[in-house]
């Protein structure tokens, strides 16, 4: 059937012909109305999981400027307690992207042959960047109970889960006081639901992201003991995974997700000066973070430490491996893995290859 002789369904049933110039113009408008802003032609959708942590942020700021949706991508955040419990969306296509720690249960999908990476770094903790750390009660503090990491013995220590990124910092905490995860009780929560067990004594210590440390101190139930950048140094604690499914399914959004990523990781990182968000741009980032968090308050974010995120995807091996020996120490591997298995920077390096190197703000 030819465009001139094409039949269309007129109301009540009729049929009538559209005249060929017609049909053309009709075509030529549908596909421009398709095509859209930069041409997308279609939309992806991406299920992102998160943590409430600080460390999403590069999420938020590759939805707001703009960055996802010219890469065709139409970004879905699901809220989880922990990356660890990302592990099984994830493994069973219901999950396109985590981030958080990386955690025991990545290690042993692998080992059962899930093909979960780690593809880049969400949020490290190089000096002046512990916006992980170690908070306290003030009342423990203030009557002397708690002077040192010795003084952690005895106490209930909140973390995210068994086996997560927190757990590698109250091991190293732990070890500075001569003391093992079995002179503390551990007490599993979501982040924001320590500073209301703070609050309500519930726990003694917490291990936490900010923008809750800041909450807790700020609220006057704890004080910010010591960050993460000093508990144990470049700790790589949070990072971007990408399932089986979407890898395998959807290489070209993954690509593509990657390059949206990596351009918010470079405007988060014109947004840092001297431990703060105080850079160039850093009201703007800020004002994102308000809008897309729970946190609205604005004057939070500029007193609390940030975390770190490398502008070119990199995630510290090191560090990670050192994670890896924590879990296997505590018998929290079933099986034989290693980081290398896990990690695949060939997607940040694709974005980077695209993008060129990153030149702060200011130095353009």
């Amino acid at each position: 059937m030819t465009a001139a002789n094409h039949l269309c369904r007129a109301p009540r049933g009729r049929a009538y012909r559209l005249p060929m110039c017609a049909a053309r113009h009709a075509l030529v408008a549908l596909l421009l109305l398709g095509m859209g802003e930069n041409f997308a032609w279609a939309v992806t959708t991406v299920r992102i999981g998160t943590t409430n942590s600080s460390s999403d942020a590069t999420f938020y700021i590759a939805e707001k400027k703009g960055y996802f949706k010219e890469e065709g991508i139409e970004p879905v955040f699901m809220a989880f307690d922990s990356a660890a419990k990302m592990i099984a969306p994830l493994s069973s296509d219901q999950l396109d992207v985590g981030g958080g720690s990386s955690s025991a249960g990545l290690y042993n999908a692998v080992v059962r042959g899930i093909n979960i990476k780690i593809v880049a770094d969400k949020g490290s903790m190089p000096p002046g960047y512990g916006f992980l750390a170690l908070v306290v009660r003030k009342d423990l503090v203030d009557s002397g109970r708690f002077k040192r990491f010795k003084d952690l013995k005895g106490l209930k220590a909140g973390i995210s889960a068994n086996g997560s990124g927190g757990s590698v910092v109250l091991h190293a905490a732990l070890q500075k006081g001569g003391l093992t995860f079995k002179d503390v009780e551990q007490v599993f929560m979501g982040f924001p639901q320590m500073v209301l067990a703070l609050q309500n004594k519930a726990i003694d210590v917490g291990f936490m992201p900010e923008p809750n440390v800041t909450q807790a101190v700020t609220t006057g139930a704890a004080i910010r003991f010591a960050g993460g950048d000093v508990i144990d140094p470049n700790h790589q604690l949070a990072v971007v995974l990408y399932g089986d499914g979407f890898i395998k399914k959807q290489p070209e959004a993954a690509k593509k997700f990657m390059r949206a990523y990596i351009r918010a990781a470079r405007d988060y990182n014109d947004a840092l000066k001297d431990g703060k968000l105080a850079g160039p741009n850093a009201e703007e980032i800020i004002h994102v973070l308000t809008q897309s968090t729970k946190i609205k308050d604005a004057a939070l974010y500029r007193v609390m430490v940030p975390h770190g995120c490398n502008p070119d995807g990199k995630v510290n091996v090191a560090s990670l491996k050192h994670n890896l020996d924590v879990f296997k120490e505590e018998g929290l591997i079933q099986g034989d893995v290693s980081v290398d298995q896990v990690v695949d920077h060939s997607f940040a390096d694709a974005a980077v290859k695209e993008l060129g190197p990153y030149i702060p703000k200011g130095r353009h």
